[in-house]
């Protein structure tokens, strides 16, 4: 599993390299992210409970 996180961390940093904006490119990884999280609710707020500590939407 560790491994998918930092092929998904390599991919979001590719795909969000353009972004002038370091912010951005974080809410971006939180939108690709938070619905592969466990959890049946894949809408804002019960995706944003799951995220780790620190991220906060």
């Amino acid at each position: 599993m560790d491994r998918l996180w930092a092929e998904l961390a390599e991919f979001v940093a590719d795909v969000f390299a353009s972004v002038p904006r370091r912010n951005h490119c974080q809410w971006g990884e939180c939108c690709l992210r938070g619905p592969m999280l466990d959890g049946r609710r894949k809408s804002i707020q019960p995706v944003a409970e799951r995220l780790p500590a620190g991220i906060s939407l």
